[in-house]
């Protein structure tokens, strides 16, 4: 069982930046396709980004396209999602799955665990 700990949310001015990291606990991370997902008040949960094992092949929500960059350290297990150029509405929690099997990266149900979350907030 693996478990993913968020950490790096917190109150942001607009157009600054913040790092987001999710660390796995286990040896086995380098398997895992990692993604991120957000969530604002009264929305659905929603693809940011995702990467993939091995050579790391990312995926990015249009709406974080060449904003958001989100990369994999497998010997730290940890994977990251920098985010710069903040908007208001990138205001949500956000969350890291894992995943081992294969599909689109950008379906909640191909993940089969997921971390608590943290709060990003964008005040403009």
């Amino acid at each position: 069982q693996v478990q993913l700990v968020e950490s790096g949310g917190g109150l942001e001015q607009a157009g600054g930046s913040v790092r987001l990291s999710c660390t796995a606990s286990g040896r086995t991370f380098y398997q895992y396709a990692m993604g991120w997902f957000r969530q604002a008040p009264g929305k659905e949960r929603e693809f940011v980004a995702a990467i993939s094992t091995g050579v790391g092949v990312t995926a990015y929500a249009d709406s974080v396209k060449g904003r958001f960059t989100i990369s994999r350290d497998d010997a730290k297990s940890t994977v990251y999602l920098q985010m710069n150029s903040l908007k208001s509405e990138d205001t949500a929690v956000y969350y890291c799955a894992a995943s081992v099997g294969l599909g689109a990266p950008d379906i909640a149900s191909r993940y089969n665990h997921w971390g608590q979350g943290t709060q990003v907030t964008v005040s403009s």
